[in-house]
């Protein structure tokens, strides 16, 4: 009997229209920017993260576009926490971004990368007193999320022997549900305007900005026009009350990739509106109130996903083919939760990397974790791939190069392909050596016989 043979079942198939769970198309994708899956899998394994700096320099140098075709001051900085490998943050660096970090792991990584302190903007509800000290120090913008961290630049202040530079968060209703309102002070309150007041009394600390960031993925770009109106009407507000003058506004990120959520019914790439509608929302909303400042703001944009998504790519292997309780056919891939985190927001595209049989069936594609939540796509119509052959998972640029567990299976290389079809691996894949290089064994535990282990009574 072959090796590859399965039982053979019948399958009924319809013509009309696809099924709510969507389909791959009826063709394959063999290569990532020229290069083959094959020989990309033979010299890095399998599974395997892969990114074009091509796509990468498209992406941003677009959304630099229809931003600055807009409105005359407009500077993008990286979001970190979206990707932070070297290889991709040196990419933005290069072309003008700035750098914007939530934790001193993130600030110590951006100055290590060679940018300038004051071009890197300090976000998060944690940041430890000493990388408080240090970002101002080095004159970062430095964004306050509450009271205590008042308190601490304060005290900091008097350290340094000099007022710092801060930009206030604000969280605010912008008719996005559930509304962001762990982050920052709040607009509607009257929370922020108490922050204010407070910082003014003390006089060690200036604020230079107003900071927001209503949310993630958002997919109504007028939440930004009511975000920019309430930005701007309450700098007028503190200007009038405490003689507080606005240089910058930092609307943060949380514009859509084209992944498909899991509660949309309709590809995401065809609903999803793109980076250059919430450019004209944005931008056109703000140059409305220009006049209200001595000269228009600075737009800063903390944009992540939607730069970076597209840009990614994941090959797989199928390592299994079967078939559930139900007759629901399923197969296994190397790659799970805990390589593709973001597997559990998206319906993301899985294209095999060969020809295959045009014989499609509702299938359940599942990692390789000993984990039932190990689900890749709960259910997409798919051919019967086999064991050993491939697909390739779109897009996975964001996030799962920072949010990625390491359980059970180790976690994959990196590689970036360059604009001229060169591979350049920017982050091995794990071993043991890797992944033991922090623990040790306590003496009492070496060297110990089994006949000296404790034995049940």
């Amino acid at each position: 009997m072959p090796k590859d043979y399965a039982k053979p079942r019948l399958v009924q198939h319809k013509e009309g229209m696809m099924n709510k769970f969507g389909s791959v198309t009826n063709n394959f994708m063999d290569s990532i920017e020229k290069v083959k899956v094959a020989t990309l899998v033979q010299e890095f394994g399998s599974p395997l993260f892969v990114l074009s700096d091509k796509i990468i320099r498209q992406k941003y140098r677009d959304a630099v576009r229809d931003f600055a075709h807009q409105y005359p001051r407009v500077q993008f900085s990286w979001s970190y926490k979206t990707n932070y490998l070297s290889g991709v943050c040196a990419i933005y660096h290069q072309e003008g971004s700035w750098a914007e970090v939530v934790s001193e792991f993130e600030y110590e990584k951006a100055l290590n990368l060679g940018v300038p302190g004051e071009k890197i903007i300090f976000n998060g509800p944690f940041k430890p007193y000493e990388s408080l000290k240090i970002a101002a120090q080095k004159r970062s913008k430095i964004h306050v999320d509450h009271m205590d961290e008042i308190f601490a630049l304060e005290k900091i202040a008097g350290e340094i022997h000099r007022p710092i530079e801060i930009g206030i968060r604000i969280n605010m209703d912008v008719g996005i549900y559930p509304a962001w309102s762990r982050f920052g002070f709040n607009l509607e309150n009257q929370e922020a305007y108490t922050a204010v007041s407070r910082i003014q009394s003390s006089g060690k600390l200036i604020i230079k900005g107003l900071h927001s960031h209503i949310g993630t993925f958002i997919l109504e770009p007028n939440a930004y026009k009511t975000a920019i109106q309430k930005l701007v009407f309450f700098a007028k507000k503190i200007r009038e009350d405490f003689s507080v003058k606005i240089d910058y506004l930092d609307t943060g990120g949380g514009f859509p990739s084209s992944n498909t959520l899991h509660t949309q019914y309709l590809p995401g790439h065809q609903v999803n509106p793109p980076i250059e509608k919430f450019a004209e929302v944005i931008c056109g909303e703000l140059m409305k109130y220009v006049g209200m400042f001595d000269k228009p703001p600075l737009l800063i944009l903390e944009t992540g996903r939607a730069l970076i998504d597209e840009a990614g790519f994941l090959i797989s292997t199928v390592v299994a083919r079967k078939r559930l309780s139900d007759g629901t056919a399923a197969l296994v891939l190397d790659a799970g939760v805990n390589t593709l985190f973001t597997a559990t927001w998206y319906k993301h595209d899985i294209i095999p990397a060969q020809a295959y049989s045009q014989i499609m069936e509702n299938t359940v594609i599942y990692g390789p974790l000993c984990m039932n939540i190990d689900v890749v796509r709960p259910l997409v119509l798919f051919p019967a791939l086999s064991s050993g052959e491939r697909v390739i998972i779109k897009p996975v640029g964001a996030y799962n190069m920072t949010q990625w567990m390491q359980f059970i299976r180790y976690r994959p290389a990196v590689v970036l392909i360059d604009q001229k079809g060169k591979v350049h691996q920017i982050r091995r894949k794990e071993d043991l050596d890797y992944m033991t290089m922090l623990e040790s064994i306590p003496p009492y535990l070496l060297g110990r016989k089994a006949k000296d282990l404790p034995r049940k009574a």
